[in-house]
């Protein structure tokens, strides 16, 4: 974590939609990148339900329906994949709750659920200010607040501190209540405290802790529960404990609790009180406590003065929420106004990133011409931006300084981070980093990438294959560096970009789960892909494929991959043998061998910024040079980067190898970078992949369609389908798929039929999915290929 004085919070002052009102005592959780918000109090108890989605910076109401709740304030809130248990909590003035609900945010869907009641004592009495912590496939209730008078306007506090244990039900329901016993001293009675459980992740049981709260006046004392041994316990800390305080936020992120906010004495800490001054106010201190070593770390303390505005102001009933390693703050009320004796409630929301972003995964080519190439990788959750940055062995030269102005990478500007649009993103490409929906549980349909296809000798059509199970394979890479000159593009669905209602946000988002029509176009936009593909030799009878002899030439592949793009666009490109020319396809004709190569070590080159990017994909025709011994540095946040506007720029040159990484930024700077990918600008002549492919389906196969690549680069001769199928040597092995050509001729659609797919690899490396290549030949050879992963609807069993 920063130094106090480093600590980058942001304000999040531009958002779309629906903003709930202002309130305290309300709850939230994350699931994945939306923020789910329920209840609270100002000037009446709040009943809707609210998501931030905090990567668009949108609020929504969803459409709830079934059984629900009605508004509650200081309540039990937890969240259990997509979904949501609430305990508790008031819904009226001198009236609490002890009822249980859940909503299956999936389907938006409440829930009134009856557990039963343990085997010995009562169930949970009607309370607030109760915690409510998940672990597994239990929920722990401790200690709140009841209300000992029957007339709910008589307000006769009674503070708890009995400890409950709610068995879930998977996926839906619960079993019921109990109540553990307990070993060693338990913790005072209170409420308004907070819970959270912790495990480490290389031994030891997990553990419940307790901070803070209220029973009478506020306390500052930590209880530790061992939720295998059930023995309470109160660790011995390190470091300077936070004041007493109740009503604050308490979250885990690794192995630290990060407590913000709430209630703290008025005169301590040498703060004198005003005549007109309530005994308590609220407190804008950040501390985290180490839960590996037991020691507090204070980050803001109570006498640092915030006069420019920075960071959140002090409150209490707030809500806060763990999205990846950033946390987010909403609402809250700030205390008493000294001449009017009222409460006011804050209406603003802020995050802060309590560590460096992970290194993204390895870039991945999309689409690759003669002087650019379109890259993707992974988007890493909550970052701001990413930093791209390329070598090569050619020696470095400046562009000129009019041409191609308009970079793609730009300079980034963390002045105005705080609406989250800080980085402008002036690519002129599409959303490709988009996946289909991006759903857990998804029904048939197609998304593309694609690969090269070694170029081959195709002399018939495949009516048969065999394999010979002991044939010994090939330990060898084949350089596959088919080029497209020009580029083509796979239509694309993608989510619509448009104001969205919150039914299409949640289908977005995976909470509203729904079938995808099988027939519908590809999803991801690639084209003309320039890659390097580890692939076994593809010969004649004589020559191995992964332990499989191909008895007709071309008829079978091996490939290599790991991810939903197979990982093709990540791998390393290998030395050819010295008989190869510099054409990009490289036919491997029946006295062509290929033997085992290894990437030739040089010195370190210097790496170059391509520049940042908001989005996860980016347009590569250029890119900056360093002088020697010499940077010209400006300040991003608390990250030194090159100001471009002093720089000079190098065009890509065709047939180059040239090697990317990639590292994520947020308020903590500049995080590690990812693995080298390395690629080839293409030379021109190759065709390039086929596009806007589509498969329907119909009772006893498939129809596979596609159109003509974009630049054909003369007359197209032939196209081939591949089908990735099952072997006995490697019986769906996601690393190892095995490729059998099941069309090649002139037309631009084949059939695949029942047999064909019943032997076919389904791929379950991300969602499941059986995968398709296509590609095209003209005079010169086969040029890249592209690749359809046809994706199947998930089996009960695979899913949770």
């Amino acid at each position: 974590m920063a130094a106090p004085s480093l600590l980058n919070w942001r304000r999040v002052s531009s958002f779309t939609g629906q903003v709930p009102r202002a309130r305290h005592g309300h709850r939230a959780v994350a699931i994945r990148e939306l923020m789910i918000i329920f209840g609270g109090g100002n000037e009446g108890i709040a009943d809707e339900l609210h998501v931030y989605n905090t990567v668009t910076n949108q609020w929504f109401l969803p459409a709830v329906r079934g059984d629900i709740p009605p508004g509650c304030a200081a309540h039990g809130f937890v969240c259990d994949g997509t979904r949501i248990l609430v305990f508790g909590g008031m819904v009226e003035y001198g009236r609490y709750s002890n009822e249980l609900y859940e909503l299956q945010a999936s389907r938006w869907l409440w829930k009134k659920v009856k557990p039963r009641p343990p085997a010995t004592g009562l169930p949970p009495c009607p309370r607030l200010g109760h915690s409510f912590s998940l672990y597994g496939n239990k929920c722990y209730l401790f200690g709140g607040l009841a209300n000992e008078s029957e007339d709910s306007n008589s307000n006769v506090p009674r503070y708890l501190n009995d400890f409950y244990e709610l068995e879930l039900q998977h996926g839906s329901g619960v079993v019921g209540w109990s109540v553990p016993v307990t070993k060693g001293v338990v913790p005072s009675p209170r409420e308004s405290h907070t819970a959270v459980i912790y495990c480490r992740k290389d031994l030891g049981n997990p553990k419940m802790y307790i901070f803070g709260g209220m029973c009478g006046s506020r306390l500052d004392d930590l209880w530790q529960l061992d939720l295998e041994t059930m023995s309470w316990s109160q660790p011995e800390t390190k470091g300077t404990v936070p004041l007493p305080r109740s009503l604050h936020t308490a979250n885990v992120i690794g192995n630290k609790m990060y407590v913000f906010g709430g209630w703290v004495p008025q005169t301590m800490n040498n703060v004198e009180a005003s005549p007109r001054d309530c005994e308590w106010r609220c407190t804008s201190s950040f501390s985290y406590l180490n839960l590996d070593t037991a020691e507090w770390t204070s980050l803001v303390s109570d006498s640092q003065e915030d006069k420019k505005n920075s960071r959140p102001r002090p409150r209490a009933g707030h809500c806060a929420v763990a999205i990846g390693t950033r946390l987010y703050f909403w609402s809250g009320r700030d205390g008493y106004k000294k001449a009017m004796n009222n409460q006011v409630c804050c209406k603003d929301l802020w995050y802060l990133d309590t560590e460096k972003p992970p290194a993204p995964s390895q870039v991945q080519v999309i689409k690759a011409t003669t002087n650019s190439f379109q890259v993707k990788w992974d988007e890493v959750p909550t970052v701001e931006g990413y930093l791209l940055q390329l070598n090569t062995d050619l020696p470095y030269q400046a562009a000129s300084p009019d041409s191609h102005t308009n970079l793609p990478g730009v300079q980034a500007d963390f002045s105005r981070q705080a609406n989250n649009n800080t980085i402008p993103n002036n690519m002129p490409v599409s959303l490709l980093s988009q996946e289909l929906l991006k759903l857990e549980d998804t029904g048939n349909s197609a998304e593309s990438d694609h690969v090269v296809m070694k170029g081959t000798s195709v002399k018939s059509h495949l009516d048969h294959r065999e394999f010979e199970p002991n044939a010994p394979s090939l330990p060898s890479f084949a350089l596959a560096t088919n080029p497209a000159d020009g580029s083509c593009s796979v239509e694309m669905l993608k989510r619509n970009e448009g104001a969205q209602t919150s039914k299409n946000i949640s289908e977005s988002y995976g909470l509203d789960l729904r079938t995808i029509n099988p027939e519908a176009a590809v999803s991801s936009a690639i084209s003309g892909t320039h890659t390097m593909v580890p692939q076994q030799a593809i010969k004649t009878e004589s020559t191995s494929t992964n332990g499989a002899v191909v008895k007709d030439e071309a008829s079978l592949t091996a490939f290599s991959g790991k991810s939903e793009a197979d990982e093709a666009f990540a791998q390393p490109i290998t030395k050819v043998s010295s008989g190869e020319t510099q054409d990009s396809a490289v036919p491997l004709s029946k006295d062509t061998t290929s033997k085992p190569m290894t990437i030739e070590k040089k010195g370190e080159r210097q790496w170059c910024d391509v520049g940042i990017f908001r989005n996860n994909t980016a347009l590569v025709n250029q890119f900056y040079l360093l002088p020697k011994g010499k940077q010209n540095i400006s300040k991003v946040g608390n990250t030194d980067v090159p100001d471009y506007s002093l720089l000079k720029k190098q065009d890509l040159v065709p047939g180059t190898v040239y090697r990317f990484r990639i590292a994520a930024i947020n308020g903590c700077g500049i995080g590690p970078f990812s693995k080298i990918s390395e690629f080839k600008t293409c030379i021109p002549g190759f065709p390039g992949a086929p596009c806007a492919v589509r498969i329907s389906k119909n009772v006893d196969s498939i129809h596979l369609s596609w159109e003509p690549p974009a630049s054909p680069s003369g007359n197209i001769l032939e196209y081939s389908a591949y089908l990735a199928i099952r072997t006995a040597q490697v019986p769906d092995n996601p690393s190892q798929p095995m490729f059998m050509r099941i069309y090649c001729g002139l037309k631009t659609s084949c059939v695949v039929t029942a047999a064909q797919l019943a032997n076919a690899h389904v791929d379950y490396t991300s969602r499941p999915a059986i995968v398709f290549r296509i590609s095209a030949k003209n005079e010169k050879g086969y040029g890249p290929a592209t690749q359809v992963r046809w994706l199947q609807e998930r089996k009960e069993s695979s899913s949770k």
